[in-house]
């Protein structure tokens, strides 16, 4: 059974496991930050959707969204031009990996962004190096607008 849930503070230890293991560890830069960011998500963070992915009751992964427009962020000008959305997504653990859940998180993270009555599309940059985040983006109906290196799915 596949799940994704509300994170919990219950769930930050977990979450710190995964952040400095290897294979997540060589994308998810400056782990404090990202700890920080779950552990205020309830005050100074609460504009992002933080969750849990479980898979037969098991903490497995992690994944947020969140409205560009409520982050620092410009991506490239997509914040501008309103109704942009972007999304993080993590197996944290090494054994569920290259088992098709990243593209089931991918997907369910759409379902919800869609649901807000403002979400047009959502973009994502991932390092050109992490190609299978990349090639997940594709799969999942992204499109790579190449001049500005951000993957974008439309949504209406």
């Amino acid at each position: 059974m596949f799940r994704i849930r509300h994170m919990e503070q219950t769930d930050l230890e977990i979450f710190k496991k995964w952040l400095y293991t290897p294979h997540v560890a060589k994308w998810y830069h400056e782990p404090l930050d990202w700890i920080n960011e779950v552990e205020k998500q309830d005050r100074e963070f609460c504009w992002i959707h933080h969750f849990i992915v479980e898979y037969e009751g098991k903490p497995i992964g992690f994944c947020q969204y969140y409205a560009c427009k409520d982050s620092d962020e410009s991506w490239e000008g997509y914040t501008a031009l309103g109704g942009s959305y972007s999304i993080d997504y993590m197996i944290g653990e090494s054994a569920c990996l290259r088992r098709g859940f990243g593209k089931r998180i991918v997907a369910d993270l759409t379902d919800r962004i869609a649901l807000h009555p403002d979400a047009e599309r959502i973009v994502v940059q991932p390092e050109p190096e992490n190609k299978a985040s990349c090639g997940l983006l594709l799969s999942c109906g992204f499109m790579l607008d190449k001049e500005k290196e951000i993957y974008v799915k439309p949504l209406r």
